[in-house]
């Protein structure tokens, strides 16, 4: 049987596997040199801050697509605000959305593997929530659609939420991943995604955008079962995990 990532096992990467070695290696520390890292005066803190000072921006909003959205554009900026801000913002959750979707796929890919760890979902639960996260990206796909804006545009937030993401992604694929550590990285997903849906609500109120605000409200209903369901699972196999 396959060993567990939660039983005890020869792992050397800390000093006391070694107490010998690691002697040595305190031999030659001086103890009147501080440890603490100087971050102020640090020689990495002096090139980030060069770099950030002369670096261009992670990407821009590019102006409306269609003759629609310039108009709307127009008006909002006669009033004072930027919807260049909004429409950043929902590229971004569409980027999320579409993460969200491929995580939950990854997981069900998976499920033969992964439905072995005992108190994980049921395969139709896991399906459901994916279907929500898709029907999210189609419906924000729509709503920039709807504003004159160009759906297939990565924006400055998109290109960050992707990025973010990726590590997510990674430790659900990750062959050696079993159940709890999968929906950890769900459970990750969900807590920011529940967070954007409420900044993206108070943010399309703000701006006028109340029919926008009322669907994304119905979306966020769903993603705090999603939080739920998730939040659920993982404490019941940690639980089972410990109790065994």
């Amino acid at each position: 049987m396959k060993k567990k990532s939660n039983e005890i096992g020869m792992n050397r990467t800390g000093n006391a596997s070694s107490p010998v070695d690691s002697k040595k290696m305190l031999e030659n520390v001086d103890p009147n040199v501080s440890t603490a890292p100087r971050i102020e005066k640090s020689r990495i803190s002096a090139v980030r801050t060069a770099y950030s000072e002369n670096a261009a921006p992670v990407g821009s909003v590019p102006p409306p697509a269609s003759v629609k959205g310039a108009i709307t554009t127009g008006a909002q900026m006669l009033t004072g605000k930027n919807p260049a801000v909004f429409i950043n913002k929902l590229g971004e959750r569409l980027a999320f959305e579409r993460t969200g979707t491929r995580l939950y796929q990854a997981v069900i890919s998976r499920y033969d593997v992964l439905k072995a760890t005992p108190g994980f979902p049921k395969l139709a639960d896991l399906k459901k929530i994916h279907g929500d996260e898709l029907a999210h990206f189609q419906m924000l796909w729509d709503s920039l659609v709807e504003l004159g804006a160009d759906p297939t545009v990565v924006t400055p937030g998109a290109d960050l939420a992707g990025v973010e993401s990726t590590g997510l992604l990674q430790v659900i694929t990750d062959p050696r991943t079993r159940g709890a550590e999968c929906l950890h990285s769900l459970l990750v997903a969900e807590l920011a995604d529940h967070d954007g849906w409420e900044m993206l609500i108070d943010l399309a109120r703000s701006l006028g955008h109340d029919t926008l605000a009322g669907r994304f409200e119905k979306a966020l209903q769903q993603e705090e079962m999603h939080l739920s369901s998730v939040r659920n699972w993982m404490t019941t196999i940690i639980n089972n995990e410990a109790a065994a």
